[in-house]
């Protein structure tokens, strides 16, 4: 059951609004600080699941999931990142973009996109 907000907290809003969003047109400066920390600082790695075949999920939705792996993570540290069963029986990887075939020491590159083959 969804609540309707009461008027304290409309005018809360009403502030944010106001005071934050409106004067500071580019947002809060947040998401900025979290990119420079997690890309600039720590040198992590955006890594996106994608099938050879198609850069969508079941929905439509292109690449809607990405994942944060440290530097110098290979194709076989993201297989394992996204399930044991995928590291344990690791065949290969796909570069989504190229169709390249990747093997397991391929050091992945920020916003690469691959899929991972492994048997059963």
């Amino acid at each position: 059951m969804k609540e309707k907000l009461n008027d304290r907290q409309k005018e809360a809003l009403a502030k944010i609004k106001e005071n934050v969003l409106d004067k500071f047109e580019t947002g809060t400066g947040v998401q900025e600080i979290l990119n420079y920390a997690v890309f600039n600082l720590l040198n992590y790695l955006a890594i996106f699941p994608a099938g050879a075949t198609k850069l969508a999920d079941s929905k439509g939705n292109i690449l809607p999931d990405c994942f944060l792996l440290p530097p110098g993570s290979t194709a076989l540290d993201f297989a394992f990142f996204l399930h044991t069963d995928f590291g344990k029986n690791f065949i290969r990887a796909i570069d989504a973009r190229t169709k390249k075939i990747l093997g397991k020491d391929y050091k992945l590159k920020n916003r690469d996109a691959l899929e991972i083959v492994s048997g059963k």
